[in-house]
Order: structure tokens, then sequence, then C-alpha cells
């Protein structure tokens, strides 16, 4: 097991890692060690620097979202923020930590057989029970459609079954130095105020995402089409993220909804030399908003925003 430990510590890590006053303590956290959750291979502790750009007041975009975060991954600054550390529910945001779970934990047979339980309702890749998928067709309708039966059948095909898979959330998100994050299940479906996260915190866990080559390519598609197998019907997949189709430099990666988390949006834009990525959570209108904050984060740097819908 190898423990990469990287600029920029939380509170949580600094405490656990460099206070112990016992010198035969490991300073390798249970849920490190521990051969149940060996899912959690190595610390990945990157922090965002918060250092801000500053624009006039008058420049500076009003939005509904509860909570609001743009940050330009290049230049290492915080370009809009808004309530970055506030606890909200992130909806379908969640699958993001689905997706990281289930790629560092492949089956060796690379073969996903749906059951009755995984078929949970409201947004559906369109799955039957008795099909067998791969890895990444799960991953297409996980992303694309937001699939809930998507993310149930990787979480209950994961070694130990489902309760596992979700304890494997929340040690990734500990193994990332998270202190502000939460899942109760592998979708995102309302948790009652138990399941959460901050922007900061879905900043963290999407630029360690995207270091994934089959999750950037999942997230940068619009269209994809899943042939008919002997395993499993065909699936016509387009992807639901806001602004891919009509922002230039957008790359996806995730929206979200529930009544308890409102509109959610989580964007990656690679525009100009320029990695940016943009958090909503809790907005009115989130497509708005976002094109509002790139437009924003783009023009503070000294960039003409491109032209867009």
């Amino acid at each position: 097991m190898s423990v990469i430990i990287s600029v920029g510590f939380s509170a949580f890590v600094y405490k656990q890692f460099f206070e112990s006053k016992n010198p035969t303590v490991s300073p390798v956290p249970n849920f490190l060690t521990a051969f149940a959750n060996d899912q959690v291979f190595t610390l990945n502790l990157w922090a965002p620097l918060f250092e801000m750009f500053t624009a006039p007041s008058d420049q500076v975009p009003i939005i509904t979202a509860k909570s609001g975060l743009i940050y330009d991954l290049d230049n290492q600054k915080v370009l809009f923020s808004k309530n970055p550390k506030d606890r909200l529910p992130m909806a379908s945001l969640a699958k993001i930590m689905t997706a990281i779970v289930a790629l560092e934990s492949p089956k060796e047979d690379n073969q996903y057989k749906i059951s009755q339980d995984d078929l949970i309702g409201e947004n559906s890749m369109g799955l039957s029970v008795g099909e067998t998928l791969t890895l990444e067709e799960l991953l297409y309708g996980l992303i694309l459609l937001s699939g809930n039966d998507a993310a149930e059948t990787l979480a209950s095909n994961f070694k130990g079954g489902r309760a596992q898979f979700v304890t494997a959330m929340n040690n990734k998100a500990k193994s990332l130095g998270l202190e502000d994050t939460h899942f109760t299940n592998p979708t995102g479906l309302e948790g009652n105020g138990k399941q959460y996260t901050t922007t900061y915190d879905l900043l963290v866990i999407v630029n360690y995402a995207l270091k994934f080559p089959l999750f950037k390519k999942v997230v940068g598609t619009f269209i994809h089409n899943i042939p008919y197998s002997q395993d499993h019907k065909a699936f016509y997949l387009q992807n639901e993220t806001n602004l891919i189709s009509s922002y230039p430099g957008v790359f996806g990666v995730k929206d979200g909804y529930t009544p308890e988390a409102g509109l959610c949006l989580l964007t990656y834009l690679n525009y100009k030399g320029h990695k940016i990525i943009g958090i909503l959570l809790g907005s009115d209108n989130r497509r708005q908003e976002m094109k509002d904050l790139l437009d924003y984060g783009l023009k503070i740097q000294g960039v003409n925003p491109p032209p867009h819908d």
C-alpha cells in the first residue's frame, strides 16, 4: 500500500497524522488498513488554494444557488465563491464518487449482472433484470443519463455488496482529506439530510475523478450508442449535462436534481489555456447561472468568453 501526501492538508489530516502523542500508533488511519475496506489504496490530499481573484462588486454575478464555486485549476485561484463550506444535499452529483469507487475496484471478469433490486426509479439507463453489462457501459449510463439503475448495479456487484460500496464511498472521501461529505447511497437520491457535501469538497472529488482517462472520456461524451449483444439490449444515451452542447469548451461533468437538493450542476471547462471547474448546489436556474459564472471567470482573467446559447 502506498500513501501519497501532497501539498495542502485539511485540519482533519493534520490532526490525524501529525498530532498523535503515541509514537507507536500507526499514522495510517483505520479505513486504509482494515481488510474489509481494502478498496482505498492511497491518500491523495490535494487541496485547492483559496487565493481569490478580485473584481469590483458590481461585476460579480448574483446567483440564487445556495452555494457556488468557480476554480481555475491552472492558476489555482478561486474565481467566485459563495458558501463553499456549507453542507448541502448533492443529488446525482454523488454519482461522481460512485464512478470513482467503481473505477478503482473493477470486477475481474468485467461482468456486472442486473438484479431486481438494482432497478431504482426516476432517472434510469433502462436496464432489465438478467442483463449483463461491462463497467464502461454502465459508466456511460451512470453519467450521460444519470441512471440510478446503473449506480445500483455497480454497487450491488461490488465485493461485499451494496452496503460495503457505500462504505467505500465514504472511506474514499476520507482518503481525499474531506470532512464535510457523507454518502448514504450510490445514487444521490434524497437522504433526509444525511447525505451531504460542499462545493469545496466536490471540487476536490471531481479533480480526482478527472485523473481517470475513462471518466474524462465518458463525461465529455454527448451521444453514445451501446449496440445489442447476447448479454443486453441496445442503448441510446445522450448526455443530459447542461452546456455540453451549447458552451464551447465545456466537457461535462454532471447535473443533478431532487426536491431536497434543488438544481445542481458541476461543469468542467477547458478554454484558451484555462481549465475551470464550476459547481452550483441548490440553484433555481443552474444553466444560466453557470454560464454567467463561467463568463465572469474568464473575463476577470482577461479572456473573452466564447459565443454561446
